[in-house]
Formats: C-alpha cells, sequence, structure tokens
C-alpha cells in the first residue's frame, strides 16, 4: 500500500493524528449516557493519556472535543462507523470466517472486544511507530495482547502486504474479512489498486471487504456537504491530506474490478436512519456527509 506523498513520510515516524482521533471518539463515546452516543468500546479509554480520559467523563470535555478538534458530524460518524464495522466484524465470527486482517488498524481494539476467544486469527496491519505506540499501551495499561492476534509492522512504502502477512502466519486463500476503516482517502490512487489487487489475491471464495471512503466531489472541491469545510480543514492541519475519493454511483465498478460485489452501501443519511433516529422519526445525531461504509462480498 505504498504512497510516496508527504504525508506518508510524516506516519512513519510521528503516530497518525487521525488514528489518535478516532480512538479519542470511541473513549468519548464509551462515556455518553445517551443510548444514540453510547459506545462499547471499553478498551479505548484505557489508551488515551489519564488526563485526556479524565476529561471526556464529563459533558463538557466531550463537547470541547467533537466540537473544537473535529468538524461538524465527524464525532457521530466516528461513532457510526464503529458500530458498523463492529457489527460486519461480529457477523464475520460467527459465520466461522477463518482470518480478520486490518489494514491501517491504528489503535483499533476490536481483536480484545470482540474476538479474544474467537477461533479466527486476526491481522492488524500498521507502520511501525503507531504500531509500537500501540502495544506500548497495551503494556502500561496490563492489557494482555490474544493470542489469535498478530500485530503486523509494515512499511507500506517498501514492503509487500502479501509477504509480511505470509511471514505472519496468514494463508491465503480462506475466507477473509478485509477491514479498510479510514485508510483509503489518504491513498494515492495507485496504491488503492494495488492494495485491492493484493485483496483480490489473497482472500478466498466468499471473502468480504468493509471501508468507507470520502466522496470525490470533496476532493475536487465542490459543492458544501454538511461538515465538509471542517473536516478538510482538520486533515490538512495535521498533515494527513485526503489523496483519493469515489463518487457513489462509481462504487459497483469500481469493485467489479476486483472481484467484489456491492452488498451494503451508506451515507450519511442511511448513518443516522440506522444509529441516530429514534422511533418518532426524531434524528438525535447529524453524520457528517463527506464520507461513505461499503461492504462487498467475493463470489
Amino acid at each position: 500500500m505504498p504512497t510516496s506523498t508527504e504525508p506518508a513520510k510524516r506516519i512513519q515516524s510521528q503516530t497518525s493524528r487521525t488514528a489518535e482521533w478516532t480512538c479519542l471518539s470511541r473513549a468519548a463515546s464509551f462515556f455518553e449516557p445517551n443510548p444514540s452516543f453510547h459506545g462499547n468500546d471499553n478498551v479505548a479509554p484505557r489508551l488515551v493519556p489519564t488526563p485526556m480520559r479524565i476529561m471526556l467523563q464529563t459533558r463538557f470535555g466531550r463537547f470541547l472535543f467533537h466540537r473544537v478538534l473535529g468538524g461538524r458530524g465527524m464525532y457521530e460518524y466516528v461513532i457510526a462507523r464503529t458500530r458498523y464495522i463492529d457489527a460486519a466484524f461480529e457477523l464475520a465470527l460467527s459465520e466461522g470466517f477463518h482470518e480478520i486482517v486490518l489494514l491501517g488498524a491504528g489503535f483499533d481494539t476490536r481483536a480484545l472486544r470482540l474476538a479474544s476467544a474467537a477461533r479466527a486469527s486476526i491481522f492488524e496491519l500498521d507502520v511501525p511507530v503507531t504500531q509500537n505506540a500501540k502495544i506500548g499501551r497495551y503494556h502500561q495499561r496490563h492489557l494482555s495482547i490474544p493470542a489469535n492476534l498478530h500485530l503486523v509492522a509494515i512499511d507500506f512504502d517498501r514492503e509487500s502486504i502479501a509477504e509480511r502477512l505470509a511471514a505472519s502466519g496468514f494463508s491465503s486463500g480462506k475466507r477473509c474479512l478485509f477491514i479498510l476503516e479510514g485508510v483509503l482517502m489518504y491513498l494515492q490512487p495507485e496504491s488503492v489498486d494495488t492494495t485491492f489487487r493484493t485483496l483480490q489475491s489473497l482472500g478466498g471464495p466468499r471473502s468480504r471487504i468493509v471501508f468507507d471512503y470520502v466522496r470525490a466531489s470533496v476532493l475536487r472541491g465542490e459543492g458544501s456537504l454538511y461538515g465538509q469545510e471542517g473536516v478538510t480543514r482538520s486533515v490538512e492541519k495535521v498533515n494527513e491530506s485526503w489523496h483519493f475519493g469515489l463518487d457513489p454511483g462509481q462504487v459497483s465498478s469500481f469493485l467489479s474490478t476486483y472481484g467484489f460485489a456491492l452488498v451494503d452501501h451508506l451515507d450519511a443519511a442511511g448513518l443516522e436512519k440506522l444509529y441516530f433516529t429514534s422511533e418518532n422519526g426524531t434524528i438525535s445525531g447529524r453524520v457528517n456527509a463527506t464520507h461513505c461504509i461499503v461492504t462487498a462480498e467475493r463470489p
């Protein structure tokens, strides 16, 4: 999954700011009393610095975090995306998937929360600096790494995903779930192509992929979607700009190029309906409209 951009070089030497932001969002969500906003990630609060954890336990602290540090609706988006991918993860386990691969895993905690006793092998790939920071926090917080979790450090600029997975015990050709959460938008188009072709070659029949993407119109500077200005400004500020996007109408043809068929495709309105709409139709949370989430499967 190589790129040659400056942001890619930055995350080789510093932990990803967006990965940190996602972890903080999940920690904040865990302390939310409102069921629509409450998250089940009970590990994320243990991975954030103690002063930040104390702040996020207060209503005012959470307000400051998701209103000041992120674009409008991104906090809600991360909550919805986490729930969506948690459900996909648990479904794969219940269906007996052999392996689950998380690319650009950041500070993801699903292996601890959902799969510590599962038979499936979990592979988390990320750059060494972020991977090492995560392992360090696990040790500091006395969190045990499950035997079925393989933490694979990889230099995406220079190393092969297939080779690093094989060296870590991954068996290609089996039914696998691939998760690319908050990944594609940071890659150059040629890197997206290389990554999907690699996953196509690794996964066996009925393998599944879950990913989110940014609308191509955002990269073109078109329109004014809810939260668009704030979130684009935020990612540029931390030098982790977006490089790849899709138009929603392109998704099916994009997937077919790599042998996957579209199963599910949700935009902001779909996520709001699924996670933030009450029985009387009231929307309790508005989701940032720059992103969409996709599930696809191989025949």
